[in-house]
């Protein structure tokens, strides 16, 4: 666990090896969550970046029309 010090203006280092974990970069846009008195900063992530994460999935027990 890596940990980081908040600064006068209220800003936050990303310590480089979380960076690299999670393949960052500058510019990057960032959703902010307070959860049960938790922040969560979670990256946001292009639409293209989902692209076939469904393959391969098994549609046999979906919902069919008539349950909904």
């Amino acid at each position: 666990m890596t940990t980081t010090t908040i600064s006068s203006k209220y800003q936050v280092v990303i310590p480089k090896d979380v960076r690299e974990k999670l393949h960052l970069k500058s510019g990057q846009k960032m959703t902010a969550v307070v959860k049960g008195g938790l922040l969560y900063f979670i990256p946001e992530k292009p639409l293209e970046a989902f692209r076939g994460f469904l393959k391969g999935m098994d549609a046999k027990d979906l919902r069919e029309d008539k349950e909904r």
